[in-house]
């Protein structure tokens, strides 16, 4: 019997870091936005949900804010629907995602997709917002963090860990050994420090919109810089003014939701007042 020679990888595949990457911020915070609209969120979960989306702006990833994040996250889904979350995810990314799908990367997914190349985004946020903005752009598919769910509802565990940093590029691996991609002529594509091992894993690492830590790491390999953010030389400024609008807006919506609430006994009383009849003399 002759025996086979294993198959040689051929197939190549470009891997999308989401946040920042592809979409403006951070894709689950402006679910958490949709959300807090359809009244699934209080106003102290967005102001917190604001706050990090803050910080990932102003100074990029950390272990500690994505940690953070997650135990904020997994504590608050608990018992939510699967189905109702899905259904506003569609709803959220015609209202809110669509428009800030940066051009520039949509531009670098469509080339790859020309060029018969599988597109993956790999994200740390959970799967189904990865494969919700996969599909909608049309590509292959997602990989990310996986929130378990029984019965239809959300138990607030994950399964397995975050997809986030080293995690990004086993699951790459994985990828590529189940689907025989040659990582050697793959392409990666991330905007963030954490983002470095996947991009290592593959032939051609590409950093996008990155943070200066990501910028300085990309010189030293010679990886290719792109910046999408229509920004000026003040770096990461203009994304960060507009993630300040979006939180004071958030801050001037629970204020007013607040000031309402406080004031609401002493407009009671008021009109109560003006029903009255005044005393006679």
């Amino acid at each position: 019997m002759t025996r086979q020679e294993p198959v040689a990888p051929t197939a190549v595949a470009a891997f999308f870091d989401v946040d920042n990457t592809v979409i403006r911020g951070a894709s689950a915070f402006h679910i958490a936005r949709g959300l807090k609209q359809r009244g699934y969120f209080r106003n102290r979960d967005l102001f917190r949900f604001g706050w990090e989306q803050l910080k990932y702006l102003v100074f990029g990833e950390s272990q500690e804010q994505m940690s953070s994040v997650r135990a904020e996250a997994l504590s608050i889904i608990k018992g939510w629907s699967v189905a109702e979350m899905a259904a506003i995810g569609e709803e959220v990314y015609d209202e809110i995602l669509a428009m800030r799908i940066f051009p520039g990367t949509k531009g670098l997914i469509d080339e790859h997709r020309a060029q018969g190349h599988e597109v993956w985004f790999v994200t740390a946020s959970p799967v189904e917002i990865g494969r919700l903005i996969a599909r909608r752009l049309e590509a292959t598919g997602a990989l990310g963090t996986i929130w378990e769910h029984q019965g239809g509802l959300y138990t607030g565990r994950l399964v397995g860990d975050l997809m986030h940093g080293e995690a990004k590029a086993v699951a790459v691996r994985e990828l590529a050994a189940r689907k025989q991609l040659d990582l050697s002529r793959c392409f990666a594509y991330g905007d963030s420090m954490n983002d470095a091992p996947m991009l290592s894993v593959v032939g051609h690492g590409c950093a996008i919109n990155p943070d200066s830590r990501l910028r300085r790491h990309a010189k030293r390999h010679g990886w290719p810089i792109q910046d999408f953010r229509g920004r000026n030389p003040q770096g990461r400024r203009s994304i960060v003014r507009s993630s300040l609008t979006g939180f004071v807006w958030i801050v001037m919506t629970i204020l007013r939701g607040t000031g309402h609430t406080l004031l609401a006994p002493l407009r009671t009383l008021k009109r109560k007042r003006r029903a009255s009849p005044r005393d006679s003399v």
